[in-house]
């Protein structure tokens, strides 16, 4: 009662708001002096911060009118993931009148993520507000052991999808769903997803912070602890919004980066996919930044990830250097493999497409190779090659390259130059699509795109469609409606590559040309010993 008159007296003695954080054992660990409208909550220790954790803090402060809890009010307990907070009004006579107060609610309690309590007389308050902060976090606790059982895929770091743009949403939710496969490659659960269309982007923190705060309460509630961003954030952009949400932010160009780390083998891959990753941190690299220092580690963090803070940007410059002068150095030598191989006067025919369209098993078939081949993006990364020989001893040169994606950074546009320098001496492309994927017109386009951007779109082009097995009749007319020259297969079960055979036999330029009665009756019989790089 008396702390109460107290704190009234004081506040309305300055003329301005008053604010006490109070832990669990009801002690004030902070004393904040505000402004007569509002208060500023300082930086805060993370000590008890992971998923499924409040603050461990309640925040009181005054009100030198009547008025009840502002959204600021309720805006930081939700970013602050506060035990409750509440508003001590004064009266005229610096008197104590009314207290308002509110607290957060455990998942699927309610639409909205808090509740707010009936105003009370400031001396007849009973309600405990320890005990309601740590029944939330036991219900939180609950849903997080339902969320991710031990050995679960849900146990995976766990992840909030979001998309700001001004884009139609069908196209939005199309794009979610390629980054939804990109965080499950790399090794994130996503545990919702967020759509916001807008006029314009906000410069600060992409969107709103009423929608803002709307991710904050749903990574509490789903147990995650990043939000990852179907854009490529600014360095400003991820720094605003780690400070506050106090979440790992990612962007889609990080978890690309994040895969390729994890997925390259080689030398060369490992090399561009660390210069890729120099380039993108370098514009991004404060000292003591809190937003670069969570991602030390985890996804967004392999690679040069785990010494982020102590690299400087000459450093990082140094080091580019030594990597572009390492890799001048291999694109020589694949230089020299490949004007062997012109040489010879074996004809290169290189496979082009989106990723996970197929590829690889395409490769495999044709070769008998065991090239690695799963159902996931960016499974290959490294350029195989491999002789392919037909009857009546025709033999082309096959190679196979990193997969195309919409948005491809161009970090690693660059980077992966030595990769796709193959595609450049290539006579013949084949590009393979996923017929079965309801975004394959996007697909097709998006490397057709990729193909000009690069300079390639006058080599020869045979269009593959691939996983023909799969999809309906209806569909197969609609597609070869739209692209009559296309040829059908299934890569898995060698369904249509005799006429893919014939059509690359016909325009890979053997010097003279190969008729169809050329390979009549003598089946398809390929070896694929494997090229040097």
């Amino acid at each position: 009662m008396e702390q109460a008159r107290e704190l009234a007296a004081l506040s309305a003695g300055i003329g301005r708001q008053i604010g006490l954080l109070i832990d669990r054992k009801g002690r004030p660990t902070m004393v904040i002096v505000g402004e007569p409208k509002g208060i500023y909550i300082p930086e805060l220790a993370r000590s008890r911060m992971g998923v499924g954790r409040l603050r461990g803090l309640r925040l009181l402060h005054t009100h030198l009118s009547e008025d009840p809890l502002s959204e600021e009010d309720l805006t930081d307990m939700l970013f602050l993931r506060l035990d409750s907070v509440a508003a001590l009004t004064v009266d005229a006579a610096a008197a104590p009148r009314t207290l308002f107060a509110a607290h957060l609610l455990p998942p699927t309690a309610s639409e909205r993520p808090y509740r707010i309590l009936p105003p009370v007389p400031w001396d007849r308050v009973d309600t405990d507000f320890t005990a309601q902060a740590v029944a939330l976090e036991d219900e939180l606790a609950r849903e997080g052991e339902n969320l991710a059982a031990p050995g679960s895929r849900e146990a995976r770091e766990m992840a909030v999808l979001v998309s700001v743009s001004d884009a139609p949403r069908e196209d939005m939710e199309a794009s979610l769903d390629e980054l939804a496969a990109l965080a499950d490659t790399a090794g994130l659960s996503v545990a919702d997803r967020v759509v916001q269309r807008v006029a314009r982007v906000n410069p600060k923190f992409i969107l709103g912070k009423g929608k803002l705060a709307e991710l904050e309460i749903i990574a509490l509630r789903s147990g995650a602890g990043t939000l990852l961003f179907d854009n490529e954030l600014a360095p400003g952009q991820i720094r605003n919004l780690a400070e506050v949400t106090e979440l790992k932010i990612l962007d889609r160009t990080q978890l690309i980066l994040d895969i390729f780390a994890q997925n390259a083998r080689t030398r060369s891959g490992k090399l561009q996919v660390e210069m890729a990753q120099l380039k993108y941190l370098q514009p991004r690299l404060v000292k003591q930044d809190r937003a670069m220092s969570r991602l030390m580690g985890g996804i967004g963090g392999r690679g040069p990830g785990e010494t982020k803070l102590e690299i400087d940007r000459r450093r990082i410059r140094e080091r580019i250097a030594r990597i572009k002068k390492e890799l001048a150095g291999l694109r020589t030598r694949r230089a020299s493999a490949r004007a062997g191989r012109a040489g010879a006067g074996l004809p290169v025919v290189s496979l082009v497409g989106y990723t996970n369209a197929g590829k690889s098993t395409l490769l495999n078939t044709l070769t008998g190779s065991s090239v690695t081949a799963e159902n996931r993006l960016f499974a290959t990364l490294d350029p195989t090659t491999r002789r392919l020989r037909f009857p009546q001893e025709r033999e082309v040169i096959l190679t196979d390259t990193v997969g195309f994606i919409r948005q491809l950074p161009k970090e690693l546009m660059e980077a992966f130059r030595a990769t796709l320098e193959e595609l450049e001496s290539a006579d013949l492309l084949v590009q393979v699509a996923d017929a079965s994927h309801r975004e394959v017109l996007h697909q097709i386009r998006a490397v057709e795109d990729i193909l000009r951007d690069l300079g390639l779109e006058t080599i020869p082009r045979i269009l593959v469609m691939n996983k023909w097995d799969v999809i309906t009749p209806e569909a197969g007319r609609e597609l070869l409606s739209r692209f009559p020259e296309a040829v059908p297969v299934s890569a898995l079960s060698s369904q249509g590559l005799e006429p893919l055979v014939t059509e690359i036999l016909k325009r890979a330029p053997f010097g003279g040309g190969v008729k169809s009665r050329d390979i009549e009756g003598d089946g398809l019989t390929c070896e694929g010993p494997e090229i040097p790089q």
